[in-house]
């Protein structure tokens, strides 16, 4: 089947997206009649994310597709600009967003920040094997199938990657030896359901106000690393000169370069230093010490810690939050092309699962969050940290405050570290859910 969307050419699908974010940001504007109203509901943020996607739906756009030609040949295509956007736009947001830090400031976070996450853990851990009882009582051919066919099997991918990320998964499919032929359902499971989950967390982003009032949250300590922050901005702010523009541009991407110079050689390094470990248990628990992107995104975020305590976080003053935050709207446009919303209603059963499983997820975190008090900051950045990852995390972090991305990217390298034993923990409670 013919899959080609009208415009494949990156440069083109490009400028769609950036022309979508120029409509967002311009319909935001405006203070007065319909889009004052509606941007009182809906966040920007998630217009950035859901216009790229009604790009893709209605066929404008796609992240990938196959094209047949008149002889019957079908060619695979598909577009670099989320390859782009996450491995040299996102790193270099994280170093301008970063910069003017206050890392002591970020650690008085407190203890919440940690409880959440782990809330957000423990959902996922448990959730597979809840949802996977559930969905058995309705329909246990959906949860079924035998040795490497079985569901149980292909649902261990999505716990690694919900609650690490993409290395964590790939050693999840590795280690439960999934049939790879239907592999590729359980990754569209994984894109749809944790991009409905991210929507649902950027809509209440506008609405954290009414959230935190009805959870009692004590949200001083993020206010005072805020206001830190824009008192500190304030006091640098200064009229950018071509200068100070190119300067921002050489620690932005001088660190994402570095990073990727050290990401080369050591995601190679560990990777031969895990394959010669003897536990096949032990080995893939370190896969992800095996995988460029968290190396680079750690390196670009320490590069960034080290800048803060130079005169190179006064280039705050010149606007780096802000071109970080341009870089961090790409990204989020470029995750939205991956979403076809009309995919949702298809293989509704694995769907399902996933859904019921987000849910309970979610359950558990809005009932962390109520029992102590805690911000809806911890609960999006901690559900995220888990389920978007490296990716994300930073990216609904940003949206309540540039200067708190880094709480997300911290949060997001902790999952990559227990994403595959807490995975496996969920893969056996799915095993015993299914064949009971």
């Amino acid at each position: 089947m013919d899959t080609t969307p009208l415009f494949t050419n990156d440069t083109i699908v490009f400028g769609l997206l950036m022309l979508a974010l120029g409509f967002v940001f311009f319909t935001e504007s405006i203070k007065t009649g319909f889009w004052s109203k509606f941007y009182k509901i809906v966040p920007g943020l998630f217009m950035a994310y859901m216009v790229p996607a009604i790009l893709t739906t209605v066929g404008l756009i796609s992240p990938e597709w196959t094209s047949v030609s008149e002889a019957g040949i079908e060619t695979e295509g598909s577009s670099s600009l989320y390859y782009v956007a996450s491995r040299y736009l996102l790193p270099a947001a994280l170093v301008l967003m970063t910069l003017s830090i206050d890392l002591r400031a970020v650690f008085n976070l407190g203890w919440k920040a940690l409880v959440m996450f782990f809330t957000g853990t423990i959902g996922i851990v448990i959730g597979g094997p809840i949802a996977i009882l559930i969905i058995a009582y309705f329909s246990p051919t959906t949860v079924g199938g035998i040795g490497p066919d079985a569901v149980w099997r292909g649902l261990s991918t999505l716990a690694g990657s919900w609650i690490g990320g993409g290395a964590n998964q790939t050693a999840m499919l590795e280690i439960y030896e999934y049939n790879q032929a239907k592999y590729g359902a359980m990754v569209f499971v994984d894109i749809v359901v944790a991009n409905i989950w991210m929507a649902i967390i950027l809509i209440g982003i506008g609405k954290r106000d009414r959230i935190n009032k009805w959870l009692k949250a004590d949200t001083s300590s993020i206010e005072e690393l805020k206001e830190k922050v824009s008192t500190f901005s304030e006091k640098v702010k200064r009229n950018p000169s071509l200068t100070d523009i190119m300067i921002i541009g050489a620690i932005a991407f001088g660190a994402v370069g570095t990073a990727h110079l050290c990401a080369g050689y050591l995601a190679p390094f560990f990777d031969q230093l895990v394959a010669g470990i003897e536990s096949p248990t032990t080995r893939n628990i370190f896969t992800f010490l095996g995988s460029s992107f968290f190396w680079m995104i750690s390196i670009s975020t320490l590069i960034a810690i080290l800048l803060s305590f130079t005169k190179a976080k006064n280039y705050e003053g010149a606007g780096a939050s802000k071109f970080g935050s341009v870089f961090i709207y790409i990204l989020v446009a470029s995750i939205g092309m991956k979403m076809d919303l009309t995919l949702i209603f298809d293989n509704m059963g694995l769907i399902a699962i996933g859904v019921i499983w987000m849910t309970i997820h979610a359950l558990m975190l809005i009932g962390v969050a109520k029992l102590i008090k805690a911000p809806y900051f911890f609960l999006a950045v901690g559900s995220q940290a888990n389920v978007g990852g490296a990716a994300s995390a930073p990216i609904v972090a940003s949206a309540f405050h540039p200067s708190l991305a880094t709480v997300g990217v911290l949060l997001a390298v902790f999952g990559y570290a227990i994403g595959t034993i807490a995975a496996i923990g969920c893969t056996i409670l799915m095993e015993l859910a299914a064949v009971s």
